[in-house]
């Protein structure tokens, strides 16, 4: 063997077979480098997947690579069928992001989905004949819709007592699912309003002579006349006084909904406030037949604390909306005519 310098000179197929061990190591951590390079963030922006019946595991996973929620598909499937969660998919929304590992795109697919909803949105003061409309709009049968809400037997108030379930189905913002059953979701309105019947309010409404039917009655007037919230235990008092007193309550939104008509429509000349319905509180004494529309809890509270009393301490009889925004109340008819003279 031949010697450089006093040393032995390595063979070269020994530096070969270094190069070629170096070559595989490098090439083998440049793959493990890249396949771990595939569990980490895609980057895509935010998404909600929605996952339907009938929807796969591999279906699911080409949707979330194509939007950059995850790099792979396969792996997605793979970290799925290794943590045993590949069949746990059930329907309903995912909010996911490119920022999450596949580890943690496979974890949220295996806990529980956000459940898809419509938000519905029934104002203050809306009458029953106006829902189906609003129910269409967001989505729904309205059709359906107007059939359960005239099924007056749902509401132990109502039943017997009126055409359909006026005044007991509760204003608000609802989250319905998509495909919620229309007796579903008007019972669900019904309940709202329940809540509202608590002992203590029960108890407050019957010291003011008033049952449960009659203070939701009361306070759909008071929803109707009041122009805001803060004028709603004013009118309330008024009305209250009224029937106190046995004083015809004078509310032409009453009039206007035995009518069947809006309250613009109303027409002094053609007789309108001469004409008697069950509703009509010029023409009887008394509450009317039903409530004449939704009232809220605004409405409904402004009957549990009315405002009774004048300034003065007397009681509140009457009131005027002026042309300056403002509500005048009185205690005697000729002054109150006197606020209509120099107010409207």
């Amino acid at each position: 063997m031949t010697r450089l310098g006093g040393r032995r000179r390595v063979p070269w197929w020994v530096w070969a077979l270094l190069a070629l061990l170096l070559l595989i190591a490098g090439g083998a951590l440049g793959a493990f480098l890249y396949v771990r390079s595939l569990f980490g963030p895609a980057g895509g922006a935010p998404y909600t997947l929605e996952v339907q019946a009938g929807d796969s595991l591999p279906g699911v996973a080409r949707t979330l690579e194509q939007k950059g929620i995850v790099k792979n598909a396969r792996v997605l499937r793979y970290v799925m069928d290794r943590d045993g969660t590949a069949g746990k998919l059930k329907e309903g929304l995912y909010d996911l992001t490119g920022t999450m590992t596949a580890e943690q795109v496979a974890a949220k697919l295996a806990g529980p989905a956000r459940l898809p909803t419509v938000n519905v949105t029934v104002p203050e003061g809306r009458r029953i004949r106006d829902m189906p409309a609003i129910f269409q709009k967001a989505g729904f049968d309205g059709a359906a819709i107007q059939a359960v809400l005239k099924d007056e037997a749902l509401s132990a108030y109502a039943r017997g007592k009126q055409p359909d379930l006026e005044g007991f189905v509760f204003p608000d913002t609802y989250a319905f699912r998509p495909k919620e059953s229309p007796r579903v979701m008007v019972q669900t309105m019904l309940d709202r309003m329940s809540r509202e019947f608590t002992p203590a309010n029960v108890a407050a409404a019957k010291a003011e002579g008033l049952d449960v039917r009659g203070w939701v009655i009361l306070a759909s007037m008071v929803q109707a006349e009041a122009a805001n919230d803060a004028e709603m235990p004013v009118v309330a008092g008024v009305f209250l006084n009224r029937l106190k007193q046995n004083i015809k309550l004078g509310s032409d939104p009453t009039v206007a909904y035995g009518l069947g008509k809006d309250l613009p429509e109303l027409d002094r000349s053609a007789g309108d406030f001469i004409r008697d319905t069950p509703y009509s509180t010029y023409t009887r004494y008394g509450l009317p037949a039903g409530p004449i529309n939704s009232p809220g809890q605004a409405a409904l509270r402004s009957v549990l604390k009315p405002v009774l009393k004048m300034s003065d301490g007397r009681d509140a009889l009457y009131f005027l909306h002026g042309l300056d925004g403002k509500i005048y109340v009185n205690h005697d008819y000729a002054a109150h005519l006197r606020d209509v003279a120099r107010y409207r």
